[in-house]
């Protein structure tokens, strides 16, 4: 108890709050709601459909996969943003590792990064503009041999050529 209790009073000491805010806001209920979609992914050989959760909203994107213990093989996050941009992720209070698939306004995938480390504080871009990023299981690139150049389907992004 003592021991707790001078955590406590240095963590208020040094006005660092506790439990963190972001896993309070998940843990009470407060955490953000996504809107759930399908999107596909076309290769070219096939076509992979995904059930998603859209984060459009900044307080959204801020939580995306935070505090999440698992996500199903199918399944995954977009993250939409208003207009073409150089995008930057990090995998802050992220437990799970993803595959990132950063995707341009008219659907083709621009940049894809692979097997991101849970919890790492490191800058990961997108390198050249882009709209929207498709977070999903690591290890489902390689799987499903997804390529830059591939083309994702999904109303945010018109329709595209392919």
């Amino acid at each position: 108890m003592y021991n707790s209790c001078r955590l406590f009073c240095l963590l208020l000491v040094l006005g660092v709050a506790w439990p963190p805010s972001d896993l309070a806001n998940a843990q009470s209920g407060s955490a953000a709601a996504f809107p759930k979609s399908t999107l596909s992914i076309q290769t070219a050989d096939q076509k992979y459909k995904f059930s998603i959760e859209i984060a459009k909203t900044e307080r959204q994107q801020r939580q995306g996969l935070m505090f999440r213990r698992q996500l199903a093989p199918d399944a995954g996050m977009l993250f939409v943003y208003a207009a073409p941009q150089v995008l930057t992720m990090w995998m802050k209070n992220t437990y799970i590792p993803l595959d990132m698939l950063f995707i341009a306004p008219n659907g083709r995938i621009v940049q894809i990064v692979q097997r991101t480390v849970p919890g790492s504080l490191q800058t990961i871009s997108s390198g050249e503009a882009a709209i929207a990023v498709l977070e999903v299981n690591g290890g489902t690139v390689s799987r499903l041999k997804i390529k830059k150049g591939d083309w994702v389907k999904h109303p945010t992004f018109g329709s595209n050529p392919k």
